[in-house]
């Protein structure tokens, strides 16, 4: 089931990676312990600027601010909207 959401101009919408449940010794965090992922998927791409096209396309996993984005949720999901200069890196 595709979504219904097209970003405009140069932002893009992302769906954040699960957060981490277990550390590497295996200790379980809790929930209000957890942190913000900081990568996501892009799901869907605006078309960029006159002066500046897009260059992330969908599909790519990518890393972002800690802070960086808009949360919204859509069909019971969690999604961000961003601009594409708050994305860091394409990995």
């Amino acid at each position: 089931m595709a979504l219904n959401i097209k970003p405009l101009a140069d932002r893009v919408l992302i769906e954040p990676a699960a957060a981490e449940t277990k550390t590497a010794s295996g200790i379980i965090i809790p929930d209000n312990a957890k942190e913000k992922p900081q990568r996501g998927t892009v799901i869907a791409a605006g078309k960029g600027t006159k002066d500046e096209p897009i260059t992330v396309q969908v599909g790519d996993t990518v890393l972002y601010g800690k802070y960086a984005g808009t949360e919204l949720k859509l069909e019971g999901k969690d999604y961000l909207i961003m601009r594409e200069s708050d994305i860091l890196a394409i990995i």
